[in-house]
């Protein structure tokens, strides 16, 4: 199987973005939006700045990392 291409600046800005409820408290805002099988991250204090774009196995298995204490 070859994998989807990374997402588009134009798909990114389209993209359905959303703040964890975690980062809230402190100002410190990491956005993440899914955009087919890439995930795209950036910070809710620049939401026109730059933005990152990884696959989505690769972030699940960071957030599975965190909330699992291995990381």
């Amino acid at each position: 199987m070859t994998p989807q291409s990374p997402p588009t600046a134009a798909e990114l800005a389209a993209a359905p973005w959303r703040t964890s409820s975690y980062s809230a408290a402190n100002n410190e805002c990491v956005e993440v939006a899914p955009v087919g099988v890439w995930v795209g991250l950036r910070d809710s204090k620049r939401p026109h700045g730059d933005v990152v774009a990884v696959p989505a196995e690769a972030f699940a298995a960071v957030v599975d990392a965190l909330r699992n204490g291995t990381l």
